[in-house]
């Protein structure tokens, strides 16, 4: 990893292709409010303030309250058309049809989501809370809330920061997760549990009400959420552990774990939802084909749906016992890692040159970050 004297020099360099991005998407308006120090970022992101934390915590700190935003965002736009609304995650009116198809993988799906929405505000809140408090600068993307949103009838129709509606969708941590051989951390691959959404661009919510039918497309749409779900949740819940590694406060350290912990737990959620998802192939995209993952060629032990707890496998190393581990959980790279996951993912399709410079730029600092006394 780069020290931090040659990484200052990279997010210089990074902050004049903010500028030129800017310019070049028309966005004259994100100028200001990136980071919510009440400074302009482009100006003065160079004095970034990490306040009584350690430049390393804060740095960290501020990459997880920018998944944490973009994840309550995306999260948003499934409540509004699939989970509970209420006033404590407001937004949106329902679609019953997609409710219903959703409930098709669990009767309380709509209440699962709304509380994992719940859970992602409260996150991102507190995260960005805790850098005021130590008087280190906080992470605001609404300047970045640019895209559009679905137009079916329950969506708010408020712009976004996530598109829902292109997703490539990988579900290799199916198979990594009932793996008892192999360990991502040691460069280990793994099939795809449904392999047409690892492709393509599928949407996993109603694009407009022309999806409400016919049904098994519909329900198409709610199988690839369902499998998103888990997918972006482990995503989290191996995030969590890896960054933790880098923190040098224990209070920082206590914030890092106990937020992972409810990642894993919406992980396991959701992981358990998808293998309810019915074998079907969508009608009106007939490459996109979810499988009976009971049955040849899949089937076994590596497809099993009831399989949900992480299978031991191989862990630091291959001459010690095999071990029920989050998977992966190797530190280099992680926030990087976690980015690109995101963008390979189809989430940020429509975003600007700018909004992908300054994520960027979070991410390296969060990777560049050392535990004191680590050089």
């Amino acid at each position: 990893m780069n020290s931090f004297s040659r990484q200052s020099e990279n997010n210089k360099n990074r902050r004049e292709f903010l500028r030129n991005g800017m310019v070049a998407a028309g966005a004259a308006t994100l100028g200001t409010g990136l980071l919510a120090s009440g400074a302009p970022v482009l100006a003065e992101q160079e004095k970034e303030s990490s306040g009584k934390l350690s430049r390393g915590d804060a740095a960290i700190l501020r990459f997880l309250a920018a998944a944490e935003i973009l994840e309550t965002d995306l999260w948003v736009q499934y409540n509004e058309l699939g989970g509970v609304q209420d006033n404590e995650v407001p937004g949106g009116s329902g679609s019953p049809l997609y409710t219903s198809a959703l409930q098709v993988l669990d009767g309380d799906m709509n209440q699962y989501i709304h509380d994992n929405t719940e859970d992602e505000f409260t996150h991102e809140t507190f995260i960005n809370a805790y850098l005021a408090s130590k008087g280190a600068d906080t992470v605001d993307l609404e300047p970045f809330r640019t895209l559009p949103g679905s137009t079916a009838s329950g969506a708010s129709g408020k712009p976004r920061l996530t598109n829902l509606m292109k997703l490539t969708v990988d579900t290799s941590w199916w198979t990594r997760y009932r793996s008892r051989t192999q360990n991502p951390d040691f460069g280990d691959t793994f099939p795809q549990a449904v392999p047409s959404l690892a492709v393509g661009q599928h949407p996993a919510i109603p694009r407009s009400d022309a999806d409400l039918s016919p049904s098994n497309h519909l329900q198409a749409i709610a199988n690839t959420a369902g499998f998103h779900f888990a997918t972006i949740e482990q995503g989290g819940t191996s995030l969590y552990p890896s960054l933790a590694q880098r923190v040098s406060s224990s209070e920082v350290l206590q914030i890092v774990l106990s937020i992972g912990g409810t990642e894993a737990m919406h992980f396991q959620t959701w992981h358990d939802k998808a293998g309810n998802a019915p074998p079907l192939t969508d009608p009106s995209d007939s490459t996109l084909v979810f499988p009976d993952l009971n049955a040849p060629p899949f089937g076994g032990e590596d497809f099993q749906t009831n399989l949900i707890m992480p299978e031991p496998t191989i862990f630091l190393s291959k001459s010690l016992p095999r071990c029920s581990i989050i998977r992966p959980t190797n530190t280099t790279g992680a926030a990087t890692g976690a980015l690109n996951f995101l963008t390979a993912m189809g989430l940020f399709i429509g975003q600007s040159p700018a909004f992908f410079a300054f994520l960027r730029d979070l991410a390296e600092e969060a990777d560049a970050a050392r535990r004191e006394g680590e050089r």
